[in-house]
């Protein structure tokens, strides 16, 4: 093992960890606006304390790495993940660097089992994007995603591509989540139909194969040499 895969076999738990906890204090003040604000300044500390080590993990990894700048290049996305959220507009993406902690983490143990990956993937990032469209739908004038329960049931009916329209989003920020939840969701539809289809493609041709050995064993010549 390098010490780039050393380190990130070390780094997993403790990340997964800071993930729920970054996840615990970024959903409940938006959960809950009338939250102490003693407590939601803690939280809001916690916060920005987990993406700090998020942060170090990062460029940790950078110094680990044996050509830097391809490493940098090959993940863009965890630059992207880390230094735009500094802007208030698009704090919405911390969202989706929980997601790729969570991501990183339970990768290796999916892997291989499609179709119980992408489900569960689906219903974490509905989760997060209901909390995320809540954070930019609350305020808003006109919002008519007010509470939890409007977020959850609106992210239900985008990500299995239902869309009632009782709810949707009416900022920019809360339809470009609903935007990537449609991605989400049509993506989640099509692999574990895909998943199904090669189940039973893989079962006919099985009984298929099957069925011809039977019928060459009837048809071979009695005393001749087996094939």
């Amino acid at each position: 093992m390098t010490r780039l895969e050393r380190w990130e076999g070390r780094a997993e738990i403790p990340l997964l960890l800071l993930a729920v906890a970054f996840l615990i204090a970024y959903a409940w003040p938006v959960i809950d606006p009338r939250l102490n604000p003693d407590l939601e300044t803690v939280l809001r500390v916690g916060s920005w304390t987990v993406w700090g080590a998020f942060a170090i993990d990062f460029a940790v990894r950078i110094c680990l790495a044996d050509q830097r700048r391809t490493y940098i290049l090959r993940h863009w996305y965890d630059v992207a993940l880390i230094v735009l959220p500094m802007f208030r507009s698009l704090r919405l993406l911390r969202v989706l660097a929980l997601a790729r902690i969570l991501n990183r983490s339970a990768k290796n143990s999916l892997v291989g089992r499609v179709g119980t990956y992408v489900i569960g993937t689906a219903i974490v990032v509905s989760g997060l994007a209901a909390i995320a469209v809540l954070d930019a739908e609350q305020d808003a004038a006109d919002a008519n995603i007010t509470t939890i329960g409007d977020a959850l049931w609106w992210a239900a009916t985008t990500v299995t591509t239902v869309g009632y329209g009782d709810r949707y989003p009416v900022t920019v920020e809360g339809r470009f989540i609903a935007v990537g939840l449609m991605i989400v969701g049509i993506a989640t539809v099509g692999a574990v139909i895909a998943s199904a289809t090669a189940w039973i493609i893989s079962q006919v041709q099985g009984g298929t194969q099957q069925a011809a050995s039977g019928e060459a064993r009837r048809t071979q010549p009695q005393g001749s040499p087996p094939e």
